[in-house]
């Protein structure tokens, strides 16, 4: 029993020397990881902890409503905080869905994808994707142009941000706000670069088309089909643009939500109501309410916007079924053609067979009389030239008589 005791107390006290070891332990890794870590002459720490925070950052530019811009690297998590957007939604910003067409609208931002055209806008800035691709080039200048930074659009923008009635004033003043202007210079720059390839497409195709129809080879055959493949692909794109603006005009609820100027207006004056306190904050705070419920029902401005370019990517969509009606009936004339080729060969092939079926019944009667049979025909003097002509004769008027017969079939032509 001694011994049980010592060893009991043994295994106790090395447990707690293991536990207070292991305390210590914990307790000098957490202040190694709160101390700055030294940095040495040629900065190898500094270099691994850009790498670990570059791992998975991506370039965005920031364009605010002052014509401030700068493009920076940000990952995920900063891209999330900035804009207040589901982890989710940059997903869809992501190289998976590269041609995928979504206009998504969130508390305090939008999220737009449209072909290499990748958007989160927000009431006071937008971060754009890539901005050094060429196709989003056009929506970098474009953005310059409709908002040119200067000293007096600065202050009047950031009085405008700093009170609601200013806000209100000058959302009164332009046609649109922020946020719809960027998503109309955004719905231009893919409607101008679907445009210019259906129009390079177009000017392409028709003179391949033209020289099929006059001259069917494997190159030319070849050649439009490959046509007709990059036609179907971009009719898919065109379709998935206009088929999200149909989707915003058929819910006006979406297109309430898109109103982000709107409801950051509708905070600060139901802030500014809550502050002022009593029964004139309850009929402010109410009048507030009513007048909240009718601005949030008056979706005009944007129905209007999304009806111009749902009807430009109508017409889009209409030109490249026209190219490709083109390109039908193009090959629907070349398969008619060949099917008259094949018709004219089937008919030779009847004239040939016919023939065919009276040169051997000629020779079928030369054969019987080349044999040795006695008959009397032998023994007459000059037969021979009177019977090769009437025999020829005979299967010459067979051959004729077949002919007939097969045209007025209708078998060898009209």
């Amino acid at each position: 029993m001694g011994k049980d005791h010592l060893s009991s107390l043994r295994c106790r006290s090395s447990s707690r020397h293991r536990k207070k070891g292991l305390a210590a332990k914990d307790e000098a890794e957490s202040s190694r990881l709160s101390s700055p870590a030294p940095i040495n002459a040629d900065g190898g720490e500094a270099v691994r902890k850009s790498k670990k925070k570059s791992r998975g950052a991506r370039l965005w530019m920031r364009f605010d409503r002052t014509g401030a811009s700068e493009v920076v690297e940000c990952d995920k998590s900063t891209i999330i905080k900035r804009a207040s957007i589901p982890s989710r939604d940059l997903k869809i910003l992501g190289p998976v869905f590269s041609h995928s067409s979504n206009i998504l609208a969130r508390e305090k931002a939008i999220v737009v994808s449209l072909e290499a055209i990748k958007l989160i806008v927000t009431a006071e800035e937008v971060l754009i994707l890539d901005p050094l691709r060429p196709e989003v080039l056009s929506l970098v200048d474009r953005l310059k142009q409709q908002f040119p930074q200067s000293h007096e659009t600065r202050v009047a923008q950031e009085s405008s941000l700093l009170d609601p009635e200013a806000a209100e004033d000058l959302q009164s003043h332009h046609e649109l706000p922020f946020e719809f202007q960027v998503l109309e210079i955004a719905l231009k720059v893919v409607c101008s670069f679907v445009d210019s390839s259906v129009v390079a497409l177009e000017t392409e195709a028709l003179p391949v088309l033209d020289e099929l129809t006059k001259n069917v080879s494997t190159e030319n055959l070849d050649y439009v089909r490959s046509l007709k493949s990059n036609l179907t692909s971009l009719l898919a794109r065109v379709q998935k643009v206009r088929d999200e603006i149909e989707h915003l005009l058929d819910d006006n609820k979406d297109m309430a939500d898109l109103y982000l100027t709107r409801k950051w207006i509708q905070s600060q004056q139901q802030s500014k109501a809550l502050v002022l306190g009593g029964t004139t904050s309850k009929r402010s705070s109410s009048m507030v309410t009513c007048n909240n419920t009718k601005e949030d029902e008056d979706v005009e401005d944007l129905e209007m916007l999304l009806e111009v370019y749902f009807t430009q990517f109508e017409g889009v969509r209409n030109k490249i079924l026209t190219v490709r009606e083109y390109i039908d009936d193009t090959e629907d004339f070349v398969n008619i053609q060949l099917d008259n080729r094949r018709n004219e060969l089937l008919q030779m092939k009847l004239v040939l067979i016919i023939a065919s079926c009276a040169i051997a019944a000629y020779t079928l009667l030369v054969s019987i009389f080349g044999m040795n049979i006695p008959c009397p025909l032998y023994n007459m003097e000059g037969i021979f030239g009177y019977f090769v002509w009437s025999a020829t004769a005979v299967h010459l008027v067979l051959f004729l008589l077949t002919l007939a017969y097969a045209r007025w079939k209708k078998l060898l032509g009209y």
